[in-house]
């Protein structure tokens, strides 16, 4: 099949996308009613609402339509999803406004007007610096009802996690532990352990002494790291297992530290990078 470039023709208007087919090109049409129909099929425990999400940098008048474009479209899906959900799924809008704070503050108001299960902040990790990421989290959670879950879309670094959490987000998503899980780099107390580099060649002994990942449990770093360079995909498979399973074990900590009173001593013991 010949693979077609996404991001070069998608075509937004406020009724919805087009996009061609990655398989043969042909144009297909996408609208929140659409996209809402989807994932009630998919049967999904939360649905997400249709929004656009501009990359970063945008033109302010770029970034300024696609609040607008969202809270039009979330309207939409809400309607739509009201009359046609029927197994309990939970609908989520999603703020958008890019980096600018007033632009934020508007769509929050918008979509929270709507009445939502959750809600969630998008077009984050989109290029933006990390000081820019931290800041943007750091403030706008607190734009979240903190009755109703907040989730913070596209963030999988733990490092950014914790800032997350401490602003008081809820729920993450994002391919960044098993995509560097894939290139064979893995998630440590101290940072990031590159498993491919040549001072892991043969090196005994597991990725971290207190993980129970399969990866820690039964192989070596030079084991694994000779998967990765032999072209073997068990070398892909642990270290993503890894990092899944790291990240479960922090967010883990975080909520137990939460829950002790102690949360920001354990922020502050962590040497994320």
């Amino acid at each position: 099949y010949q693979i077609y470039s996404l991001e070069k023709n998608i075509k937004l208007d406020d009724e919805g996308v087009t996009f061609p087919s990655p398989v043969d090109g042909r144009p297909l049409r996408l609208t929140p009613e659409d996209s809402m129909g989807v994932q009630l099929r998919l049967d999904s425990d939360i649905a997400m609402a249709f929004d656009h999400c501009p990359p970063l940098p945008s033109p302010p008048k770029e970034v300024e339509a696609a609040v607008e474009r969202t809270t039009q479209w979330a309207s939409r899906c809400r309607d739509y999803h009201s009359e046609h959900n029927a197994g309990g799924q939970a609908l989520f809008g999603i703020v958008q406004g890019g980096l600018d704070d007033n632009l934020r503050a508007r769509s929050a108001e918008g979509i929270t007007a709507l009445g939502f299960d959750g809600y969630a902040i998008g077009g984050l990790s989109v290029g933006e610096s990390t000081e820019s990421r931290t800041r943007a989290t750091t403030n706008y959670a607190s734009l979240l009802p903190p009755s109703k879950i907040r989730y913070l879309m596209g963030v999988g670094h733990p490092r950014d996690i914790i800032t997350a959490i401490s602003a008081g987000f809820d729920i993450f998503d994002c391919v960044y532990p098993t995509r560097n899980g894939r290139h064979g780099s893995v998630f440590i107390d101290e940072g990031v352990l590159h498993v491919r580099n040549e001072a892991n060649k043969g090196r005994p002994g597991p990725i971290s002494q207190d993980c129970d990942c399969p990866a820690c449990l039964h192989w070596d770093v030079g084991a694994i790291r000779h998967f990765l360079m032999a072209g073997e995909p068990l070398g892909q498979s642990l270290c993503s297992a890894h990092n899944l399973r790291y990240l479960h074990r922090l967010v883990s900590r975080a909520r137990q530290a939460i829950l002790d009173g102690t949360f920001a001593d354990f922020q502050s013991t962590l040497s994320l990078v």
